[in-house]
């Protein structure tokens, strides 16, 4: 099978999937879901790939394990977030915009503003997965070895940055606190550094093939994302109008990439 042939494929299995979300969305009136959804989608197009390509066996299933582990853990969380915590503040703003603003009815501002868009940048961002499963050569060598330590790091630090702070939420001791400490002491966004950890980790277990060198937009794409447009400024602009001492946590804690904070 070609790129071309397995991109096309996985955009039709991609779409299936997010025609089915979009019903889904339908039924619980809430687009929330669909950030769960993001981490599973990519379990999806890693498994798809896994059948459709004839590369490396070894390269294939880990590239395919450490993009399970991570999806299946942040979708099992994130759906768990949203079951718990109800409808996300983005998307009830964004479909009551879209009413006002363009007389959009439910259906189509979730399937044209939610669904529609995040879709393509779903296949695009896990492009690693996808195109490192193609060339049967070279094996696994060093550069697959750092990737997978970088990944397992990017897990290991969004996984215990959430359990950390769904600890320090369900104490009613700190309603209404800021959480500074644990993983968040040294890193403002834990979980969205883990994210881009990961899937650099993933591009460079890739980037020992030839075809998955192609790859390196989409993890820049994603850091990107996470750091100027849906991550980071969403978040900060949001704490900094809700928690006490925020400015000041801005300060002495690194924006991104975990470090000492200052005194």
């Amino acid at each position: 099978m070609t790129v071309a042939e397995l991109l096309l494929t996985n955009a039709l299995v991609l779409a299936a999937s997010f025609f089915l979300l979009w019903l889904f969305i339908l039924k619980v009136r809430d687009p929330s879901v669909v950030d769960s959804f993001w981490a599973i989608g990519m379990v999806i197009m890693a498994i798809s790939s896994f059948l459709l390509t004839d590369g490396d066996p070894q390269r294939k299933l880990l590239l395919t394990a450490l993009c399970a582990l991570w999806g299946l853990r942040l979708g099992g969380y994130l759906f768990w977030r949203w079951r718990s915590h109800g409808a996300d503040r983005r998307y009830v703003n964004m479909m009551a915009k879209a009413k006002a603003q363009r007389g959009w009815d439910f259906p189509k501002a979730s399937g044209l503003l939610v669904c529609a868009v995040q879709a393509p940048l779903l296949l695009f961002v896990c492009l690693p997965v996808q195109l490192g499963q193609v060339d049967a050569t070279p094996p696994l060598g060093a550069l697959a070895v750092i990737g997978t330590i970088v990944a397992l790091i990017g897990i290991s630090f969004e996984s215990i940055g959430d359990w950390q702070l769904t600890r320090f939420k369900a104490n009613p001791a700190n309603a209404g606190k800021l959480m500074s400490s644990g993983l968040w002491r040294y890193t403002r966004h834990p979980n969205y550094f883990g994210d881009a950890a990961t899937w650099w980790g993933i591009f460079l277990i890739a980037a020992e093939t030839s075809t998955g060198l192609w790859a390196l937009p989409a993890p820049a794409l994603l850091t990107w994302m996470l750091m100027k447009w849906s991550g980071v400024p969403t978040v900060e602009h949001r704490m900094g109008k809700t928690k006490p001492g925020y400015a000041d946590y801005v300060r002495r804690t690194s924006g991104f990439v975990p470090w000492f904070p200052k005194a």
